[in-house]
């Protein structure tokens, strides 16, 4: 794979991540409100939980940081959110992109980080 494509695809993949970590920690009370409309045990516990979960799965996949654990466990992340919180009629957009996402993960996963990673630096 060409390395500078495969470092574009991390940057691209991790935003969404690490805006979302964010957001989560940042709002965890009313994020845990949604996950308990959802029947997701824990609360604001749970809900700091997801929220490091996608930070720091965002950042690694933005440095290429033990890059195909991490792609595979967003990928699978990104399943479970989908059909747990997306198989409404009216979340078909949100479940369609959750599988997307899971697809790119699991292409990163496969592929690993590319050249400009810490990943590459290590070997």
């Amino acid at each position: 794979m060409n390395p500078a494509v495969t470092l574009i695809a991390r940057v691209l993949l991790s935003i969404l991540f690490i805006v979302s970590g964010f957001g989560k920690l940042a709002g965890a009370a009313g994020f845990a409100g949604y996950l308990g409309s959802l029947g997701v045990p824990g609360g604001v516990a749970m809900a700091y939980l997801v929220g490091l979960f996608e930070l720091l799965g965002g950042l690694a996949v933005l440095v290429g940081f033990q890059t195909r654990i991490v792609g595979y466990a967003l990928a699978a992340f990104c399943v479970a959110t989908g059909l747990l919180a997306h198989l409404g009629p009216d979340q078909s957009t949100q479940l369609m992109k959750n599988l997307g996402l899971a697809g790119g993960f699991l292409l990163l996963a496969a592929g690993g980080a590319g050249a400009y990673s810490v990943d590459a630096r290590k070997r």
